[in-house]
């Protein structure tokens, strides 16, 4: 096993060893969430959190970890004796695999012992092995929302109970537990966001000495990774000992009432919802204060508290960005603090480091290390970390967007006088006035930056699925096997979820062959019904998957008056949202002026792609053949790299086509091309006005794509399902969608 990397040693990470460190001390605070940019250290220091943990007292050969106390008492094992041997060992750090199922992580029935000896038997799944260490779940946002909830469900309570196959056990499981995550891969959502206890974002230092440091450390720890961590031994060992002190400590730390009141106060402030802010608040406010050496909560304590309790409470909308204004924070603090120390209270340890701003031990282990390292004595100390800008995007209410038009004003006057033009340049040489600071370009130039127009409040969106049944991660789109929703049949075993009907059946004809001939029990060919391995059946199940929502948008001049464009972005917008609702992964391609741009590779970041949206501005010639082209190739790469995830494809367009010669009719080539992929696809038709050419009913034609008017979007309490061209390539874009038996399909969304 290669030696850990101190945590004493990582440089930069203030705040995120802080609330490590301040969970370790109180694991009701409720656990970490570390939101970073890649490589910021995130995944090296919880791995070396484990390390400055105390070590605990086990009950030998207990598979739950029951601590001495606990001798007596039942576990699913049977009860502990009393005279039970104990042991010591250092605590756990369980990692959780992404792609692990309900039954590797909650435990289930053992399924070997129950085939060869007929008993019931329990095994322990990863929560179990986790109690009383560090379960830690690195990319924790692309966990499924069920598993995530499992495992917030038992860090709350610190017991699990499981039920199912024949198995009713409950046993303890409280852990530390730690997610991490790289916002740019995908948002948790604010549901469970407000579960995990405590946030913090981290990012790279920009101090160039900074991260000087960091590249010398590594180097010497790569080098002699023994020696590297001598040198720390110390610094790792002063903070187990605090650790340990403060434990101790923060049951006799006082919530006085002016605490209290002053959580609250802080808490009602920001207008956070529910009452887990404000006890959460108070939690972490006296882990801060125990940390420090005290028994009393001052507003410093809150302060540190509020930074880590509130950010991620604050993100209510999907694509709201979590944050805090500390300059509000500082005003409802106040400069009070209490009226009525007690002079009784303990003072911090001569050597502590004062931590009320969010710094960390580890800037006092930083000055010293640099003495212990000879490749730079003058190494500096670590500072603290500067306030990083997060990948997130900015919440919609904060984007100054205009108010959403009204819906009498979709043909305003720009596109009620907008003549009708043929295939030809002159159709992308208009465009409204921008509005004040948006960036505007001569519509002819196509190297201008063009005039960035803003949406307005999303609305419900229709239904939009892929025909058949698919067999992609679960979702809430398009019907698929998936590993949860109704049973519907039995398949090969796939290690859970077993079909007992169906494993009898496969059994029932080896009978006589294994020894039993329907005897009495107890009987030479009587007794239980023998089973073998290869008996074994599991459930197929029938959900919903998530897709690949692929947006090819037109950003070319016939777009860009300003009504439209805005109703053209509050429908993506709505559509994106709709995607953020059903788990999906989407992608952006746009196209203007001479050719097409991926603007955003698929990803599950719904976030970053209304962020991309936002920016995109309008103006130029219309090279539709070349934004059909690009996403074609975007959806064969994605093929390649996720064969499973079915993609739908959403054309927002006109239908005009102006860039090269021949414009429209390479247009139509292209888009037979795409049409015998056999994908999924809609025509989101922009065009407004009196006089329409209906080019884009044409495109969707020629598509094998369902044709949707802009104004058709929205819909209260309808659902339209897309049918793929290979399953009825005459009808894909005339009459309502069927289901498999030809009947009209009528489902609510």
């Amino acid at each position: 096993m290669p030696l850990q990397y101190p945590f004493s040693a990582v440089v930069g990470s203030d705040d995120m060893a802080l609330a490590l460190t301040l969970t370790a001390v109180s694991p009701s605070v409720g656990g970490v969430l570390i939101r970073g940019e890649k490589g910021t250290a995130k995944s090296t220091m919880v791995r070396a959190l484990a390390g400055i943990l105390p070590p605990i007292e086990v009950v030998s050969g207990d598979r739950f970890s029951s601590a001495p106390d606990d001798r007596g008492t039942e576990t699913p094992d049977g009860p502990i004796p009393h005279d039970a041997p104990v042991e010591s060992r250092p605590v756990r750090l369980v990692e959780l695999p992404i792609g692990a199922s309900e039954d590797r992580i909650a435990g289930s029935l053992h399924l070997e012992k129950a085939l060869s000896e007929g008993v019931t038997a329990f095994e322990p799944g990863l929560l179990a092995r986790a109690h009383r260490g560090i379960l830690y779940v690195d990319e924790v946002n692309l966990l499924h929302d069920h598993v995530v909830d499992q495992l917030l469900d038992a860090a709350a309570m610190g017991r699990v109970t499981v039920e199912r196959d024949g198995v009713s056990v409950e046993h303890a499981a409280r852990f530390v537990l730690v997610g991490t995550m790289n916002p740019e891969e995908g948002e948790l959502r604010p549901q469970l966001l407000d579960r995990f206890g405590l946030t913090v974002e981290v990012a790279a230092p920009r101090d160039p000495e900074l991260r000087a440091e960091v590249i010398r450390r590594r180097v010497a720890y790569e080098s002699d990774p023994a020696a590297f961590i001598a040198a720390f031994a110390a610094d790792e060992r002063a903070l187990r000992e605090r650790i340990l002190t403060a434990r101790e400590l923060i049951d006799l730390v006082e919530l006085t009432p002016w605490a209290l009141t002053k959580i609250a106060t802080v808490c009602a402030g920001f207008d956070v919802d529910g009452m887990r802010a404000d006890i959460v608040t108070a939690r972490t406010a006296a882990a801060h204060a125990a940390w420090q050496g005290r028994v009393r909560i001052t507003r410093e304590d809150i302060r540190a508290a509020a930074r880590m309790a509130l950010p991620h409470r604050r993100r209510r909308a999907p694509f709201d960005a979590p944050g805090l204004d500390e300059e509000l924070l500082d005003r409802l603090l106040g400069d009070d603090d209490d009226p009525d120390p007690d002079p009784r209270d303990e003072t911090r340890p001569a050597d502590d480091a004062d931590l009320s701003e969010g710094a960390d031990e580890s800037s006092a282990a930083d000055a010293a290390a640099a003495d212990n390292t000879p490749a730079d004595e003058d190494a500096p100390a670590t500072a603290g970390t500067p306030d990083g800008v997060s990948a997130e995007h900015p919440a919609q209410g904060d984007s100054g967007q205009p108010d959403r038009a009204d819906t009498a004003d979709s043909t305003d006057a720009g596109d009620a006088d907008e003549d009708p033009q043929d295939d030809t340049p002159a159709d992308d040489a208009g465009s409204a006035t921008a509005e004040p600071g948006s960036q505007t370009a001569n519509a002819g130039d196509d190297s201008a930056p063009g005039t960035v127009v803003a949406a307005s409040a999303p609305y419900r969106t229709r239904l939009l699925t892929v025909a058949g049944t698919g067999q992609g991660v679960s979702g809430r789109r398009s019907r698929a096997v998936t590993s949860s929703g109704r049973r519907t049949g039995a398949g090969g075993f796939t290690g859970s979820d077993v079909h007992l009907p169906a494993t009898i059946r496969a059994a029932a004809p080896w009978q006589s062959a294994r020894g039993r001939d329907g005897g009495p029990a107890g009987g030479p060919g009587g007794g239980r019904l023998r089973l073998t391995s290869r008996d074994l059946r599991s459930a197929v199940r029938e959900g919903r998957e998530s897709n690949l929502v692929l947006f090819c948008v037109d950003a070319s001049g016939s777009m860009a008056a300003r009504t439209r464009m805005e109703q053209v972005k509050t429908a993506i917008l709505s559509l994106l949202l709709d995607a953020y609702r059903r788990r999906d992964k989407v992608g952006l391609v746009t196209f203007r002026g001479s050719g097409a741009e991926i603007a955003l590779p698929p990803t599950s970041s719904v976030d970053v792609a209304a962020t991309r949206l936002a920016q995109l501005p309008a103006g130029g010639r219309t090279p539709l053949a070349e934004g059909l082209l690009a996403t074609a190739e975007v959806l064969r790469i994605e093929s390649v790299r996720d064969p499973q995830r079915r993609p739908l494809v959403v054309v927002v367009t006109d239908g005009r086509a102006t860039h090269g010669p021949h414009a429209l009719d390479r247009s139509r080539a292209a888009a037979a091309g795409l049409a015998s992929l056999g994908v999924a696809s809609v025509v989101v038709d922009c065009e407004t006005g009196r006089f329409r050419m209906g080019l884009a009913s044409e495109l969707a034609a020629h598509l094998g794509a369902e044709h949707l008017p802009l104004g058709e979007v929205t819909a209260e309490g309808l659902t339209h399902t897309v049918r793929a061209r290979t399953a009825h390539p005459h009808t894909a874009a005339h009459g309502p969608a069927r289901d498999d038996h030809n009947r009209p399909r009528g489902d609510v969304a």
